[in-house]
């Protein structure tokens, strides 16, 4: 069995009122989301409000993460950005040791090549042996990893074991999944388009919503990995119109909202984002309410 299959939750990152980091408050939701069903954590991801931690930060958020799991689930670290030179400086001075993967996202921005991704996780796959989840979200990043280069990157490195697809494309998607190496798995990154792309041939999602809606979400992978389309599709339905809650007005303000209202951490969060419209969040609660 593939070691990153089942459903990953990207941590959120509470905060207090004065924008410190919550630590009493990230291990509440860390111990939910484990009780919930999550085959494992990533810390240091987008929904961690990863770009607005400073390094000291980043490397504390991951040791208290590794230190409250305690070894339950496997944890991945998020590492990547559009200085490849940095991706790699961090890679040699993060405690790893205790990290089951790497998440590594497309560069940013400087919209490189198809040639540029390859040549950027080739220099990354070069630096370390942990095991390697590409992270692929055009919406962010404004590149798009084409599925021959990252086949052409797993069959190159044997530990480049997962791609995250969240570029929203089924037929790209499938187009990964029809001619990947046999090693490499095709992970969501859209909750929204879980259920299809696992019919499709996926092994599972790194999720926001397991976040909040942690056990009817692992319950809805796991049914649907096991074939059973049937009660995954009734839990699919039942909690859509919440995913798309989480996103309407970006992540993680809805999830933060999500969290505060299940008191689970405040809702806040550090500028650029600022939480959702009083209109947005009316609608989160009550659908947590009703959940």
């Amino acid at each position: 069995m593939h070691p990153f299959r089942g459903t990953g939750v990207a941590l959120a990152t509470p905060f207090d009122s004065n924008g410190t980091i919550d630590y009493p408050a990230l291990e509440k939701v860390i111990n939910h989301v484990i009780s919930g069903g999550v085959n494992y954590l990533v810390a240091l991801g987008t929904t961690a409000e990863t770009p607005t931690l400073n390094d000291h930060e980043k490397k504390d958020v991951l040791a208290f993460i590794i230190e409250k799991n305690n070894g339950r689930v496997p944890v991945v670290c998020g590492i990547g950005g559009n200085n490849t030179a940095e991706v790699i400086h961090q890679l040699s001075t993060y405690k790893l040791d205790k990290v089951s993967g790497i998440l590594s996202v497309a560069p940013y921005y400087n919209k490189p090549t198809q040639e540029g991704l390859y040549q950027h996780f080739k220099a990354i796959a070069l630096s370390t042996a942990k095991p390697i989840i590409l992270y692929n979200v055009p919406g962010r990043t404004s590149s798009n990893i084409a599925p021959a280069t990252a086949i052409r990157l797993a069959k190159e490195f044997k530990h480049i074991v997962a791609v995250k697809e969240a570029s929203g494309s089924l037929p790209q998607n499938m187009e990964i999944i029809q001619n990947k190496p046999t090693h490499l798995a095709v992970l969501s990154g859209d909750d929204n388009l879980v259920l299809p792309q696992i019919a499709a041939g996926m092994e599972g999602v790194i999720s926001v919503a397991a976040n909040c809606f942690t056990r009817d979400f692992t319950n809805m992978v796991n049914l649907a990995l096991a074939d059973d389309f049937a009660d995954a599709r009734r839990l699919h339905y039942k909690l859509l119109t919440g995913i798309d809650l989480l996103f309407v007005e970006g992540n993680p303000a809805g999830v933060k909202c999500a969290l505060s209202c299940m008191g689970l951490c405040q809702n806040e969060l550090r500028l650029p984002l600022v939480p959702v419209s009083d209109a947005t969040n009316n609608k989160i609660s009550e659908f947590v309410r009703a959940l």
